[in-house]
Protein backbone atom coordinates (compact mmCIF):
# COMPACT_ATOMS: atom_id res chain seq x y z
CA UNK A 1 0.00 0.00 0.00
CA UNK A 2 1.29 3.30 -1.06
CA UNK A 3 0.31 6.66 -0.53
CA UNK A 4 1.54 9.67 -2.06
CA UNK A 5 0.76 13.29 -1.23
CA UNK A 6 1.74 16.34 -3.47
CA UNK A 7 0.76 19.62 -4.08
CA UNK A 8 2.19 21.30 -0.34
CA UNK A 9 4.57 24.91 -0.61
CA UNK A 10 4.91 28.16 0.16
CA UNK A 11 1.92 30.13 0.60
CA UNK A 12 1.47 33.79 1.60
CA UNK A 13 -1.99 34.10 4.18
CA UNK A 14 -4.98 34.45 2.30
CA UNK A 15 -3.56 32.17 -0.35
CA UNK A 16 -5.48 28.66 -1.58
CA UNK A 17 -3.51 25.17 -1.98
CA UNK A 18 -4.66 21.87 -3.05
CA UNK A 19 -3.24 19.21 -1.73
CA UNK A 20 -4.04 15.28 -3.54
CA UNK A 21 -3.03 12.13 -1.99
CA UNK A 22 -2.51 9.18 -4.74
CA UNK A 23 -3.16 5.66 -3.61
CA UNK A 24 -1.80 2.32 -4.91
CA UNK A 25 -2.00 -1.16 -3.64
CA UNK A 26 -5.48 -0.89 -2.29
CA UNK A 27 -9.15 -0.93 -3.13
CA UNK A 28 -9.82 2.43 -2.69
CA UNK A 29 -13.31 2.60 -2.43
CA UNK A 30 -13.35 0.42 0.63
CA UNK A 31 -10.94 3.00 2.90
CA UNK A 32 -11.62 5.94 4.69
CA UNK A 33 -9.44 8.50 4.59
CA UNK A 34 -8.39 11.23 6.35
CA UNK A 35 -5.70 14.41 6.24
CA UNK A 36 -3.57 15.26 9.32
CA UNK A 37 -0.92 17.48 9.84
CA UNK A 38 2.16 18.19 12.09
CA UNK A 39 3.59 21.36 12.89
CA UNK A 40 7.05 21.66 14.50
CA UNK A 41 6.90 20.13 18.47
CA UNK A 42 3.77 19.58 18.21
CA UNK A 43 1.40 16.08 17.95
CA UNK A 44 -0.31 15.22 14.33
CA UNK A 45 -3.91 16.62 14.67
CA UNK A 46 -6.38 15.72 12.54
CA UNK A 47 -7.81 18.33 9.80
CA UNK A 48 -10.26 16.62 7.50
CA UNK A 49 -11.47 12.75 7.14
CA UNK A 50 -14.13 11.51 4.56
CA UNK A 51 -16.00 8.48 4.33
CA UNK A 52 -15.24 5.44 1.68
CA UNK A 53 -18.04 6.98 -0.85
CA UNK A 54 -17.33 10.59 0.41
CA UNK A 55 -21.32 11.10 1.52
CA UNK A 56 -19.95 11.69 5.05
CA UNK A 57 -17.51 14.54 5.88
CA UNK A 58 -15.62 16.01 9.25
CA UNK A 59 -13.49 19.02 10.03
CA UNK A 60 -12.30 19.90 13.56
CA UNK A 61 -13.10 24.06 13.88
CA UNK A 62 -9.66 25.11 13.58
CA UNK A 63 -10.19 24.66 10.15
CA UNK A 64 -14.10 24.60 9.04
CA UNK A 65 -15.00 26.92 6.35
CA UNK A 66 -11.84 26.85 5.25
CA UNK A 67 -10.62 23.30 3.98
CA UNK A 68 -12.84 21.27 1.53
CA UNK A 69 -12.14 17.52 1.89
CA UNK A 70 -12.72 15.61 -1.25
CA UNK A 71 -11.97 12.43 -3.14
CA UNK A 72 -12.22 10.92 -6.73
CA UNK A 73 -12.55 6.78 -6.30
CA UNK A 74 -12.19 5.98 -9.91
CA UNK A 75 -8.73 7.68 -10.02
CA UNK A 76 -7.68 6.63 -6.42
CA UNK A 77 -7.12 10.18 -4.99
CA UNK A 78 -8.20 12.23 -1.96
CA UNK A 79 -7.79 15.96 -2.14
CA UNK A 80 -7.20 18.83 0.71
CA UNK A 81 -8.82 22.17 -0.38
CA UNK A 82 -6.72 24.61 1.47
CA UNK A 83 -8.34 28.43 1.38
CA UNK A 84 -7.70 31.90 3.40
CA UNK A 85 -4.66 30.04 4.52
CA UNK A 86 -3.05 31.59 8.10
CA UNK A 87 0.59 30.86 9.08
CA UNK A 88 -0.85 29.08 12.12
CA UNK A 89 -1.44 26.41 9.32
CA UNK A 90 1.87 25.82 8.43
CA UNK A 91 3.09 21.91 9.01
CA UNK A 92 3.45 19.03 7.41
CA UNK A 93 0.46 17.56 5.96
CA UNK A 94 -0.41 13.65 5.70
CA UNK A 95 -2.85 11.75 4.39
CA UNK A 96 -4.21 8.33 5.58
CA UNK A 97 -6.32 5.63 5.07
CA UNK A 98 -8.02 3.33 7.31
CA UNK A 99 -10.24 0.26 5.80
CA UNK A 100 -13.99 0.89 6.94
CA UNK A 101 -17.37 0.74 6.54
CA UNK A 102 -19.71 2.28 4.63
CA UNK A 103 -20.06 6.32 5.83
CA UNK A 104 -17.87 6.33 8.30
CA UNK A 105 -15.58 8.99 9.14
CA UNK A 106 -12.39 8.11 11.36
CA UNK A 107 -11.02 10.61 13.48
CA UNK A 108 -8.87 8.98 15.40
CA UNK A 109 -4.95 9.11 14.25
CA UNK A 110 -4.35 5.80 16.34
CA UNK A 111 -6.82 4.19 14.31
CA UNK A 112 -5.55 4.39 10.54
CA UNK A 113 -3.14 2.02 9.09
CA UNK A 114 -1.37 3.36 6.06
CA UNK A 115 0.37 7.06 6.06
CA UNK A 116 1.59 8.85 3.32
CA UNK A 117 5.34 10.81 3.78
CA UNK A 118 3.62 14.05 4.07
CA UNK A 119 3.98 17.43 1.96
CA UNK A 120 5.26 20.32 3.75
CA UNK A 121 2.99 23.12 3.58
CA UNK A 122 4.59 26.71 4.75
CA UNK A 123 2.62 29.50 5.04
CA UNK A 124 3.96 33.21 5.64
CA UNK A 125 2.37 36.48 7.17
Amino acid sequence: VQLVESGGGLAQAGDSLRLSCAASGVTFSNYAMGWFRQAPGKEREFVAGISRGGGSIKYPDSVKGRFTISRDNAKNTVYLQMNSLKPLDTAVYYCAAVLQGAHIVVLRRDAYRYWGQGTQVTVSS
